[in-house]
């Protein structure tokens, strides 16, 4: 059996398996996901200030409206906070939200997926009728309403995150849920199940053992494509006002809502950059997830196949009655072109 490398770690893999236009966009997006995470999870040492900080030990107050300088490569905003500092917040605030709302949806859509795939009976009726119904709720309604709920539409971290967290694990428990049921079903039935069954292993064996692991597949495709999603959920809901405040975390949404009456006044540093940062970072997750969700359909792999075999029959063709030209690399790297007579041998 061939020891696995890191050749085979699943980012690699799709990317030697990518081939032109598709691993240009598989590249891009990472890089763009990659600088994300990086910027996240180091805000403290990449910020100049603090995502509240007003002032300066050396040069006092900020001051309102400032353009960007040597000072603030970004500018201030109005209310004196430093734009750039502002924008590196904010990414540890977007993956917070993120990986809680994932993490969340994910464990309650596997669980309730694979306990209504495998027992079935008005077990699975009643909760697919429930998944249905969610989908009548959009995210950003259900964000605001939690939002007031939780803290009264003026949110703290906690409340903030907490609030824009509940509503995106609510609309995305279904997805996790239809796609783990629907492999559950097809997984059951299979002889490797039906041969554990034989040998008298039980229900939750079974289904943590046997099925789990092959009905889990493909839900890394749709936890990329959420995540863009869900960063765009905490942007609206910080624009409509029910985000969190200045004061408690930096939020890209509630900044870009400040910045409304600023792009009339000539002030244009304090929305750009904002909105250009969600842009960025939504763009990434979508092309890494539509990328691997490309390498994933079977489809496109049967035409990359095709494509690969018709070049190989074409570079090994011979014509009849005539003469072939190919090319061969001598050791030094320098193409030889070499006469070969048509026809068969």
């Amino acid at each position: 059996m061939r020891r696995r490398t890191w050749k085979d770690l699943p980012v690699v893999h799709q990317l030697r398996q990518s081939v032109g236009l598709q691993r240009g966009m598989l590249i891009a997006g990472l890089v763009l996901t990659g600088l994300f995470l990086i910027t996240a999870i180091f805000a403290p040492l990449l910020a100049p200030y603090g995502y509240g900080q007003l002032r300066s030990p050396d040069t006092g107050l900020f001051g309102s409206t400032q353009p960007p300088s040597a000072e603030h490569l970004l500018g201030t905003t109005v209310g004196g906070y430093d734009v750039l500092s502002r924008v590196i917040w904010g990414a540890r605030t977007a993956l917070l939200v993120i990986v809680i709302a994932v993490a969340a949806s994910l464990f309650v859509g596997v669980l309730l997926g694979l306990l209504s795939g495998y027992f079935g009976g008005w077990l699975d009726r009643v909760l697919v009728v429930i998944a249905d119904a969610v989908y009548a709720f959009p995210s950003l309604l259900l964000a605001i309403v939690l939002a007031i709920v939780i803290s009264g539409g003026q949110s703290s971290m906690i409340g903030g995150v907490l609030a824009a967290a509940l509503s995106i694990t609510v609309v995305f428990t279904p997805q996790y849920f239809r796609v783990v049921r629907a492999e559950t079903v097809r997984i059951k039935a299979e002889a490797f199940v039906e041969s554990a069954r034989v040998i008298g292993a039980g229900h939750p064996r079974i289904m943590f053992r046997h099925v789990l692991r092959n009905a889990t597949r493909t839900l890394p495709l749709i936890i990329t494509l959420n995540a863009s999603e869900a960063i765009l959920t905490l942007a609206g809901l910080g624009f409509l006002g029910f985000g969190i405040e200045a004061t408690a975390a930096a939020e890209w949404g509630y900044d870009l809502n400040k910045a409304i009456a600023d792009v009339s006044s000539g002030v244009w540093w304090t929305a750009t950059f904002p909105g250009i940062a969600i842009v960025l970072v939504v763009l990434g997750m979508t092309l890494v997830g539509e990328s691997l969700n490309d390498l994933a359909d079977p489809r496109l792999r049967t035409r990359r196949r095709a494509a690969d075999v018709t070049g190989d029959v074409a570079a090994t063709s011979v014509v009849p009655g005539g003469a072939l030209t190919a090319h061969v690399a001598d050791p030094g790297g320098i193409d030889e072109a070499r006469e070969l007579e048509g026809g068969a041998r």
